[in-house]
């Protein structure tokens, strides 16, 4: 498979990160929209969201843990969690991630 974030996550490709745990590995966005853009991604492979079954409860889960000790860790009070799905929602890569932004005043709707 030629999947960027399964390379990150297998250490093929060097990245910033900021967390890993036995499923779950998170690294500073390369284009950052916020001052703390963090990708939180599972190890495992899942293209999109939407393809995600109840065996993956968890491991989405686990996303959404790590990202509250990141955004502790890297001292936000408040944050925005964010997964995007499907390339018209501005998914770019085809590996489930979730993105941890914070650090400046967020508005709504976001886009």
């Amino acid at each position: 498979m030629d999947c960027l974030f399964c390379k990150i996550a297998a250490g093929e490709i060097d990245s910033k990160r900021v967390y890993e745990d036995d499923r779950v590995v998170a690294f500073r966005d390369i284009n950052p929209a916020a001052p703390v853009h963090v990708l939180v991604v599972p190890r495992e492979h899942v293209s999109r969201i939407s393809e995600a079954g109840e065996e993956h409860a968890e491991l989405i889960g686990r996303l959404h843990l790590a990202a509250g000790k990141i955004a502790e860790a890297e001292g936000l009070k408040d944050y925005r969690l964010v997964i995007n799905c499907g390339e018209g929602a501005g998914q770019s890569v085809f590996h489930v991630h979730l993105h941890l932004l914070g650090g400046r005043p967020m508005s709504w709707p976001p886009g």
